[in-house]
């Protein structure tokens, strides 16, 4: 089922005083190969942009739906950061130290500074910053839905430059996710630099 997120949330922190809400959401949590990637956006604050009711959660688009979608996110005077964290720091660190991270290093990357963030599912205790994690809030709220995409197509392009460094396992086509590709081409080839050691399917291998 398609949910449209809405601009409730924020219209609500606005007539609380807030004045710079950001939405915060990541991608590639669940990929084998790769690194998580985080974006936040903080939205014009009226909210009346026309194009908001075509965003939905990135993973409910197509690649052209959602390039664009960021087109618009970039020119309607949207404040975006993006942060990311490569495979090796993931296997250091874990997928949820590196996720929120990831969010972290994205929020830095806004200014001015947000004074209030809504976040896909997470909080981020270490940032001191008004904050609210949402369950399916890339379903329900616009700037999280927007971070959403942000954070995708920039992964996405990541992994199809990666592809051409390590031809061979299909990752333009599935972005790093152990599809039945994925795991074959890794049973065939071995794990390349940019695989993430510590998960299941690559550390069998290894």
């Amino acid at each position: 089922m398609i949910v449209s997120p809405t601009y409730d949330r924020e219209r609500e922190l606005l007539s609380q005083g807030y004045r710079l809400i950001a939405g915060v959401d990541e991608v590639g949590r669940g990929c084998i190969a790769g690194p998580v990637v985080a974006a936040a956006v903080v939205l014009p604050s009226d909210g009346g942009l026309p194009w908001l009711g075509r965003v939905r959660d990135s993973k409910q688009l197509s690649p052209r739906q959602r390039e664009a979608l960021l087109g618009e996110i970039r020119t309607c005077g949207a404040v975006v950061g993006v942060g990311s964290v490569p495979h090796n720091r993931i296997d250091e660190m874990g997928i949820v130290a590196a996720t929120r991270l990831a969010m972290a290093i994205a929020v830095e990357e806004l200014a001015p500074t947000p004074d209030f963030l809504l976040i896909d599912a997470l909080r981020l205790p270490e940032v001191r910053i008004p904050q609210q994690g949402l369950v399916r809030g890339d379903q329900l709220c616009c700037s999280i839905a927007c971070a959403s995409i942000v954070a995708k197509v920039t992964r996405d392009r990541y992994m199809q430059e990666l592809d051409a460094v390590y031809p061979g396992y299909g990752l333009a086509v599935h972005k790093g996710y152990p599809t039945a590709l994925h795991v074959a081409s890794l049973e065939r080839l071995g794990a390349s630099p940019v695989h993430r050691r510590s998960f299941a399917p690559v550390r069998r291998l290894l």
